[in-house]
């Protein structure tokens, strides 16, 4: 197995039940970290890419029906919302009137089936920490199990290496922050070595749609099923144009040497290369993590390699404890689900709208999501009937965590439909109706601050 810190962390998740092609491919990319590969992707080595839109492409509505028959759909479900001040999946998160991200997935994916009369099976992908939460809210959903399929697999779990010397850190106060993730790229290796991806192929299934369980607007659409299918690539992703807010955010781009097309997340640019990811003439386009693959391409490639899908490594340098500065550094050996895309000959993007990409990383992506910018159809998709998504900048001192955040909102979100941005300074809590038009900008004060209800900001 080689060095000392990989037998160490090996035995570790060996003893912990880890599933042994996570071992395997836990033990790839720890011998890429120990000979120093970083991951980085220089700019000199990738050109610009271009993509046809989904608006201008012809999809058959028959052909789309019969491909969205053939898709099973997986949501990335393994998060906590610890940024957020969150111990439970952040999928349990209220969004509007009682419902959270999992009620409205469900409600999505049901009515989905009702309208088109296909199976459209659900899965999420948990982690030990989502899986029970998640489970017990879905209960309520007789109809959403379908035979043949479970509701969820867990992602697997690596340890924690320290920067020192790559042996798997110790830390007694909290044993659970000895582990980690292995980024959302683990998503093959676990459908793999749980037998998921054989099950899904077996009950007769083509393709898998995946996307996050924070991005509502990653319903599973029938056209885009389609083109998929007529495309007859093995992978491909939905990519939205990149704007201001995106600078600092990863991009697709296409490698010289290949032309292979690849995703350039934000940990694999070299600092002398961060003006060129800024630059949004030069790349245009990035992920929604929305992404199609072929279950048989898929089966195959895993199989020739061996269940280690060769993903580019991401070496990610965090304290043990999170919430903790003080405690040690250690490295996360993580990989990106999107990065599959260099993997596959023929893989393709195509760019989508805006509703296709509403993440909510943040309470400022909350606050948007919970006001009058989104309407939720008899469908439970998100309609957006504001021309425009306004810019939302909350003090991160007082708005950062769900708790707080809660608190300064006791009535619900303000109407943001007007508005084109909200900038927040300092401690001031919404009444019942505030109403924002146009650029509005809310200074600190000495002391904590109340806007009365019905109170018209800006305009």
């Amino acid at each position: 197995m080689g060095s000392p810190g990989l037998k160490k962390a090996a035995a570790k998740m060996r003893d912990a039940g880890v599933d042994e092609t996570a071992v395997e491919v836990f033990a790839h990319y720890y011998r890429l970290l120990e000979h120093g590969e970083t991951g980085m992707i220089a700019e000199d080595t990738i050109e610009p890419l271009d993509m046809p839109a989904l608006a201008d492409v012809d999809v058959d509505e028959a052909a789309a029906a019969e491909a969205l028959a053939a898709t099973v759909v997986i949501k990335l479900n393994g998060g906590l919302g610890t940024s957020m001040g969150m111990d439970r999946a952040k999928s349990l998160l209220c969004v509007r009137k009682g419902l959270s991200f999992l009620d409205i997935i469900a409600r999505q994916t049901l009515r989905l089936r009702e309208r088109y009369d296909a199976r459209v099976p659900l899965v999420f992908m948990n982690s030990f920490r989502t899986s029970a939460d998640t489970l017990a809210a879905l209960e309520r959903y007789d109809a959403l199990p379908v035979d043949g399929l479970p509701l969820e697999f867990l992602q697997n779990k690596e340890p924690k290496l320290r920067v020192s010397d790559l042996e798997p850190v110790e830390f007694a106060g909290d044993p659970d922050l000895e582990w980690c993730p292995p980024g959302h790229g683990d998503i093959y290796t676990a459908l793999l070595g749980t037998g998921l991806l054989d099950e899904m192929i077996a009950q007769g299934y083509r393709y898998a749609f995946v996307s996050n369980s924070d991005n509502l607007g990653a319903v599973a659409d029938p056209r885009v099923a389609g083109w998929f299918a007529s495309s007859g690539a093995p992978f491909a992703i939905e990519a939205v144009r990149r704007t201001a807010s995106d600078r600092k955010g990863g991009h697709f781009a296409r490698r010289s040497s290949d032309g292979r097309i690849i995703l350039r997340e934000t940990a694999q640019t070299r600092d002398e290369d961060k003006d060129a990811l800024a630059d949004l003439d030069r790349h245009r386009f990035m992920s929604t993590n929305n992404l199609w693959f072929d279950l048989h391409a898929m089966k195959k490639t895993l199989t020739e390699r061996q269940g280690v899908l060769g993903l580019p490594l991401i070496r990610n340098v965090k304290n043990v404890d999170p919430a903790d500065s003080s405690t040690e550094k250690v490295v996360q050996i993580e990989t990106a689900m999107g990065a599959a895309i260099e993997v596959f000959e023929g893989a393709q993007t195509i760019e989508v709208g805006r509703d296709r990409f509403i993440p909510v990383k943040t309470t400022n992506d909350l606050l948007v999501l919970r006001s009058d910018i989104y309407a939720i159809g008899d469908d439970f998709v998100l309609d957006q009937v504001a021309t425009d998504v306004p810019f939302v900048d909350l003090d991160g001192d007082v708005y950062k965590l769900v708790g707080d955040f809660d608190r300064r909102f006791p009535e619900g979100a303000p109407s943001l439909k007007e508005a084109t941005a909200l900038r927040v300074r300092g401690d001031w809590t919404f009444g019942k109706g505030v109403t924002v038009k146009g650029e509005v900008e809310l200074d600190e004060a000495p002391s904590a601050q109340r806007l009365d209800p019905g109170t018209v900001l800006g305009g």
